[in-house]
């Protein structure tokens, strides 16, 4: 039977991936969904039923559910105030917290907050939710959620502006190939880097 430490540790971990699952605008079932799973299944890692929520590989393959990371997990964790002294590293200020199964810090999170950018449309792809001209502003590194505009760096140099529409462990769905009701799948293996559109600006 697992300890009250262990227990703790779990429960934090569950807290950290319910609220990266909220952040998508997921619900527990559409998130099991993705990988396979109920979402009462999902339910018990987020309650802190499951220890498995400690292993690299039960980590990697919920938070893609969620098309985040194992870091993302726990630099999530890291900001529950409440997290128990076997989770807080030594010389730490409280509430930092290290769960087991991941101790390096994710080169997603180095350095300082992605700052916006911005790019014009020079096609009428995506009208009528943007034409020609139109200036995107966009966050590096910011994953979209569905339906919101993204734009997309590829292996190849290629840069493509889409509407995100889902993605799975081996693809991202997006709209916008031509004209806006034609979708377009996309392999993971090819993305650099994923950008959410924040916002529109007409035409200067």
């Amino acid at each position: 039977m697992a300890g009250s430490g262990e227990t703790s540790e779990a429960r934090v971990l569950g807290e950290a991936l319910a609220a990266l699952r909220r952040d998508c605008g997921l619900s527990q079932a559409e998130a099991g969904a993705r990988i396979g799973m109920t979402g009462q299944g999902w339910g018990l890692y987020e309650a802190g039923k499951r220890p498995g929520l400690f292993r690299p590989d039960v980590q990697r393959r919920l938070t893609s559910a969620l098309d985040a990371t194992p870091e993302a997990l726990v630099l999530r964790s890291r900001k529950d105030p409440a997290a128990p002294e076997g989770l807080r590293r030594p010389n730490s200020p409280a509430g930092i917290a290290a769960p087991q199964g991941l101790s390096a810090r994710g080169r997603a999170f180095e350095g300082t907050p992605a700052q916006a950018r911005r790019l014009r449309l020079e096609t009428d792809e995506l009208a009528p939710w943007a034409s020609a001209g139109t200036v995107l502003e966009y966050v590096p590194g910011r994953w979209p959620r569905r339906g919101q505009g993204c734009v997309i760096q590829l292996d190849d140099g290629m840069r493509k502006v889409r509407l995100y529409d889902r993605a799975d462990d081996a693809e991202v769905l997006v709209l916008g190939a031509g004209a806006l009701d034609q979708s377009e799948r996309i392999a993971r293996s090819r993305i650099l880097s994923m950008s959410a559109v924040t916002s529109r600006l007409d035409d200067e």
